[in-house]
């Protein structure tokens, strides 16, 4: 991906970004969920800053599978500022964890339907017995700043009482089921961010992610607009597996990383930062016909099993007010039409690659 001219451009762009890289100059960040689709875009970014603008960052980055990194992060593989760690993060980073850290960024996590209807275990232990280790890491290494990257999913069901969710906005969840393990603990995570604040002196900040797309993504990845592009790519037809009403904001990756690296280097300490654009806010059937009229294919209606409805969110209504992150600086590039035309142009330029 990394030697795609198109995504090149994107990570060129977001290196190039007016924020105070200074502070990473020299460092070493951590970095859990480094393959995923915002976590190694990151590393992306992170790593041609040190290729390109002598920032001396020392990237750790974090996994279970090493195959799949090293194919993933080939171009700086054996690069003075990579390595890789095989680590579950359900367990402490000790023996195998870097004796300096200056940065830990936690964002690995079960993030998609069919993982949370498969794995409800661990999607909960990822976000509160990992992260509990993690801070713990942090503050042993006396960590100048430790990201909980958390989720639009917090916030629940929308009351009826906002358009669109701030920072301090909390819907309803229904705790007693299976889907509920996964906003439930991205909200203990939080708040367990909040007590190693108060009680162990430690600098946190909390960006919320909305739901994000890119080039990036996992095959395994199994929410709508993940399987809506696979669909799309494969010039077959896009599947609704509902009325498509469901009103949501999305985010294509660039820009989620960007807002992620805004607050990382400028969010105050123990604040959460919403990153999402109005422009990207789209119904469920509409995004499914914007990617279905790129690729030239259509629209069906399907019926979901019971392990992807198990999976499912249950909000029909979740817009982020990303209006306090813009207050940093943050500004999205893409908004839903020109993020999908991109990211669709950059994955059938890979596919012709193959």
């Amino acid at each position: 991906m990394i030697h795609n001219s198109l995504y090149l451009e994107d990570v060129r762009f977001t290196a190039g970004l007016a924020l105070p890289w200074d502070k990473l100059e020299g460092k070493e960040v951590l970095i859990t969920g480094a393959s995923g689709l915002v976590g190694s875009y990151l590393t992306d970014v992170l790593m041609y800053r040190n290729l390109h603008d002598d920032m001396n960052c020392m990237i750790y980055a974090v996994g279970r599978d090493g195959e799949k990194a090293k194919q993933r992060f080939s171009a700086y593989w054996d690069t003075k500022w990579f390595r890789f760690i095989s680590h579950d993060i359900n367990m402490p980073l000790e023996t195998d964890g870097p004796e300096r850290v200056s940065y830990v960024l936690h964002m690995a996590s079960n993030t998609h339907p069919v993982a949370y209807a498969t794995d409800p275990i661990g999607t909960i232990t990822a976000n509160i017995i990992g992260t509990n280790y993690l801070l713990e890491f942090a503050v042993e290494h006396n960590a100048q700043r430790f990201i909980f990257a958390s989720s639009n999913e917090v916030y629940g069901e929308n009351r009826g009482d906002a358009e669109v969710f701030d920072e301090r906005y909390c819907g309803y969840i229904d705790c007693n089921t299976l889907r509920a393990g996964y906003p439930e603990s991205k909200r203990c995570g939080e708040a367990l961010c909040q007590a190693f604040k108060e009680q162990r002196g430690l600098n946190i900040v909390i960006p919320r992610l909305t739901r994000s797309y890119g080039p990036t993504m996992l095959m395994s990845d199994t929410k709508a607009i993940s399987q809506f592009i696979r669909k799309g790519m494969a010039g077959e037809d896009i599947v609704l597996k509902s009325a498509g009403t469901q009103y949501y904001s999305y985010t294509y990756v660039a820009d989620a990383v960007s807002g992620l690296l805004t607050v990382l280097l400028s969010g105050e300490n123990g604040e959460a930062y919403n990153i999402a654009d109005e422009a990207s806010d789209i119904m469920l059937k509409d995004l499914a016909a914007l990617i279905a009229g790129l690729a030239g294919t259509r629209v069906v209606f399907e019926l979901p099993d019971e392990v992807e409805r198990a999976g499912y969110s249950t909000a029909t209504k979740a817009r982020l007010d990303g209006r306090k992150l813009k207050e940093l600086g943050w500004s999205a590039r893409y908004d839903i039409k020109s993020g999908m035309e991109r990211n669709l142009q950059i994955l059938k330029t890979e596919r012709g690659n193959l």
